[in-house]
């Protein structure tokens, strides 16, 4: 009786083992197969028994503790998942390498694990949910240690406004304030305090109304990245078709000027003086600022007010203009100088220029026009 008392005991406490096995580690099988699993469990404890083994409580109290112990542990295993690559890597709708691309994962982003099979991962990184291979992923320890190097600390307030204080106290001075989901560096949670990053200076904010987390870059969807690639084209076209506005205005014709021949020499002398080694968009320029001058009201009436004026063009005050009108100026100077007086402009309404880097404004070769 003694003898079959045992048998029942240890196949009682057999079969409890194969239960919290099945139990701890989710296993669901079907029916056949778990009675079969139970059966070899049930032939094991009368192998143990023929070899008169004994398993009293404390070693099977043991035993459940340790498969309790290892299951925790592998429970507790990170779900972190980081991208491996340069620069990007894709993520697919399916574990399949021919199948829809879901969006990217890119250098130093990472994501939750979802769901692994035959060397594929099944991520969520932000709003992007898809399979990468394993090859271009870091796991473990590797992950936490990238994860560690790029992530962030971050303050996301949670209340309609936030005082930023200069130290950790309500009766502070404030830096400035946060709006509702703001987010923020954080420095260091000090209990009833978080130091935060707030432009460049070292804040402080009040802990209850922040939900404080560690975070990565995330991947994108492809929706998102056509959705951004969108507007980044628009915003191009609509700079390019304001810089064609700009550059119609700066060209607009404003009609012929009264001059004389003498006039159209002295004009190409000057420009030559000034912008001989320029491109012929820089001799015109030259050109178009005299005659802005003569139109201006602000400047003498003539031609030779306008160039011989005290203190503005140096190489009409030491002798350099009178030198080249009485050889006569380069052709293209000649030609700049007749377009400028034609009404011709590629700088607007411009009245002054100086060498680029000294001033803002239209610049052209070695000049810049204002």
């Amino acid at each position: 009786m003694k003898s079959g008392n045992r048998i029942l005991r240890l196949s009682v406490f057999t079969v409890v083992i194969a239960l919290v096995v099945l139990i701890q580690a989710g296993i669901q099988t079907e029916a056949v197969a778990v009675s079969d699993y139970l059966s070899s469990l049930n032939m094991g404890a009368a192998i143990l028994l023929d070899a008169d083994i004994t398993l009293d409580d404390a070693k099977l109290n043991e035993v459940v503790e340790q498969v309790t112990i290892e299951q925790e542990e592998k429970e507790e295993e990170s779900t972190l998942v980081m991208a491996n690559v340069q620069e990007s890597m894709n993520i697919r709708a399916e574990a399949n390498e021919d199948a829809e691309k879901a969006g990217l994962l890119y250098k130093d982003c990472g994501g939750q694990i979802l769901e692994r099979k035959n060397g594929w991962t099944k991520i969520k990184s932000g709003e992007l949910v898809g399979w990468a291979k394993d090859e271009y992923l870091l796991f473990g320890d590797e992950a936490k240690d990238l994860a560690g190097e790029v992530g962030n600390l971050v303050a996301k307030v949670d209340t309609e406004t936030l005082r930023v204080r200069k130290e950790a106290s309500d009766n502070a001075d404030v830096y400035g304030l946060l709006a509702v989901n703001d987010e923020v560096i954080a420095v260091e949670d000090m209990g009833d305090w978080v130091s935060v990053d707030f432009d460049g200076e070292t804040g402080y904010v009040d802990k209850d109304y922040v939900k404080v987390d560690f975070k990565i870059d995330s991947g994108e969807t492809i929706q998102t990245i056509q959705e951004r690639e969108k507007q980044i084209a628009e915003e191009k076209a609509a700079a390019q078709a304001k810089a064609s506005e700009e550059k119609a205005k700066m060209t607009e014709n404003r009609g012929a000027v009264a001059a004389d021949v003498s006039d159209a020499a002295l004009l190409a002398a000057l420009i030559q003086c000034e912008a001989g080694g320029e491109s012929y968009e820089g001799q015109l320029a030259v050109g178009a600022v005299v005659i802005n001058r003569l139109r201006s009201g602000g400047y003498p009436s003539t031609m030779q007010g306008v160039i011989y004026a005290s203190g503005q063009f140096t190489p009409a005050l030491n002798g350099k203009v009178n030198a080249v009108a009485m050889k006569g100026a380069k052709a293209s100077c000649q030609q700049a100088a007749i377009e400028a007086l034609n009404g011709a402009s590629n700088i607007g309404t411009a009245t002054h220029f100086k060498r680029a880097g000294r001033h803002d404004g239209y610049v052209i070769g070695n000049h810049v026009f204002w």
